[in-house]
């Protein structure tokens, strides 16, 4: 047996998604008679049959299946290989791969996690990517990221858990809109009005909360609005006076220009923003790190206001 390269690997990951030679080959930016041999090649270098096909179609094996699983974890490795060793290349001593999310993340946090220094790794570099939470968890438990910020997530067995901070959910609506009287917000208040929300792939826990808790209150929409950005959000509160129910930092972005926000009262369904780390890492500049993290938060928490 011989060892694939990663290019062939490749390959392989992206035929996989996309059980298309046509398509696998655009995404690669090759010809398809080259992806045709990349594959050939790797099944003939490993002994296995990685995927059946005609003319029409493409279907994957078990084999291919289990091939392909551990090969997306081979590949990401083998690019944070280079990743580190060319930071390493620029003066920082140690990396660390931190996750936050693209919607629900506080940016003090992020500022935060930025600003810890640690005095056994003087060169210290951290390293952001953005997602959403729920993906931002798989690449922790997999080993993608060394950490991650997420939010509404919950328990796993292959992670643990710090938390930093619950906040609830906001309400932003327009000033015009008679339920910016009230101070707080609750499901009640919320009956029978539009709701709009961010789509479910954001983090579909966190919908699925707050439908449940409406639901077991008995309150409903009058519509459900779905959006993908926070600007679409700003847009239908404005055209259809309706009430967009948001994390902090997303209702913060939206709340000028004849829009603002309130907190929903509803403790059942505060949103927690944990740091998320893998279950078995013993990396020691991953425990002095979230130490610190700790450390800090008490700080902050049990200072005078």
């Amino acid at each position: 047996m011989v060892l694939p390269e990663t290019r062939s690997m490749q390959a392989a990951i992206v035929l996989a998604e996309e059980l298309n030679f046509s398509r696998a080959a655009e995404r690669m930016h090759v010809e398809q008679s080259t992806l045709s041999r990349l594959i050939a090649k790797l099944e003939s270098d490993i002994g296995l049959q990685l995927f059946v096909r005609n003319h029409q179609n493409v279907a994957i094996t078990e084999a291919g299946r289990r091939f392909v699983e551990e090969a997306h974890h081979s590949v990401l490795y083998a690019e944070r290989a280079v990743l580190n060793s060319m930071a390493a290349s620029h003066g920082a001593e140690e990396i660390l791969n931190i996750g936050k999310s693209a919607y629900y993340a506080d940016p003090y946090l992020v500022t935060t996690l930025q600003s810890i220094r640690l005095p056994l790794y003087p060169g210290l570099k951290i390293r952001i990517q953005s997602h959403y939470s729920h993906e931002l968890a798989r690449m922790v438990a997999t080993g993608e990221l060394d950490m991650a910020l997420v939010t509404a997530i919950p328990d796993m067995p292959t992670l643990d858990f710090l938390t930093l901070v619950e906040m609830p959910f906001y309400v932003a609506l327009s000033k015009a809109n008679p339920l910016a009287s009230l101070r707080e917000l609750t499901l009640e208040d919320l009956h029978g009005v539009d709701w709009i929300i961010l789509s479910p792939h954001v983090n579909p826990h966190a919908l699925e909360r707050l439908q449940k808790a409406a639901a077991e209150k008995m309150i409903a929409p009058a519509e459900m609005h779905h959006v993908m950005t926070i600007e679409e959000a700003s847009a239908w509160i404005l055209e259809y006076d309706g009430v967009a129910i948001l994390p902090c930092n997303a209702a913060w972005q939206i709340a000028l220009d004849g829009i603002t926000m309130r907190p929903l009262a509803e403790k059942d369904i505060n949103l927690s923003t944990r740091l998320a780390t893998r279950v078995g890492n013993k990396s020691r500049l991953a425990s002095e790190f979230i130490h610190a993290i700790g450390r800090r938060q008490r700080t902050l928490y049990s200072s005078p206001q």
